[in-house]
């Protein structure tokens, strides 16, 4: 029986749990971020319409940044991957022998004798030479290289997602139960996210979300008292 190479799914996995897990940590931000400014708001002693009107311009001003942001890091890493492409293309054009021969040397160094690792980069080099450089080589598959839009539109989502949450816990219970509601959910979104992320990177979930809700806890707490100390202050 012919022995075959499986194939390798190691990048196509990692880049999927990076989606994931910028997708957690973009709703974690909105969570965190429109939680502070919807506190801060509601300790100045803001009416329900100020803190909805600071809600929203916040919800959309950091989603808008995280996209923009997202987009200008994904593209930058998708010029280098056309770039890295570009190169194994030209060394393929310039030095064939050369480039077979790192194939080859590839292949033996992930456990197959050297007649089976020639036999499988011949094969490979004559169906699709390129596409077989850029996996063993780069980790890349050139038929889908990373899309900064698709990346601004996730995190735009993410965010936006993350932020109702604070923004519709402080605007739906009466006066009197606004703030300790918000606070409540918003804990028990961080205690999700800082389990998710916990999860997705393999580690232990306990310290993660601690950090999480400590971190969360504390940020609506400098906002708030700061929005009682400025409403104290006449400002």
């Amino acid at each position: 029986m012919e022995e075959q190479l499986p194939p390798d799914h190691h990048a196509g996995l990692a880049t999927r749990l990076n989606w994931l897990r910028a997708a957690v940590l973009g709703a974690n931000d909105g969570v965190v971020s429109t939680a502070g400014i919807v506190l801060g708001v509601a300790g100045a002693a803001g009416s329900r319409a100020a803190i909805l009107t600071a809600g929203v311009a916040g919800l959309m001003a950091g989603a808008l940044s995280m996209a923009a942001g997202e987009y200008v890091s994904v593209s930058t890493q998708r010029d280098a991957e056309r770039a890295a492409i570009e190169r194994e293309k030209r060394e393929l054009r310039e030095e064939p022998e050369a480039e077979l021969a790192e194939l080859v040397a590839a292949y033996r160094a992930k456990g197959l004798s050297a007649e089976l690792a020639r036999q499988v980069a011949v094969e490979l080099t004559a169906h699709d030479a390129l596409a077989a450089h850029a996996e063993t080589e780069l980790r890349l598959d050139p038929d889908e290289l990373t899309d900064p839009w698709q990346a601004a539109f996730a995190s735009f989502g993410s965010f936006a997602v993350g932020a109702l949450l604070p923004l519709l816990a402080i605007l739906l219970p009466p006066d009197g139960l606004r703030v300790p509601v918000t606070v409540v959910s918003v804990l028990i979104a961080l205690t999700l996210c800082g389990w998710a992320s916990a999860r997705m990177g393999g580690s232990p979930p306990r310290a993660s979300v601690l950090r999480n809700v400590a971190g969360g806890g504390v940020a609506m707490a400098v906002t708030y008292v700061t929005g009682t100390l400025l409403h104290v202050g006449g400002v």
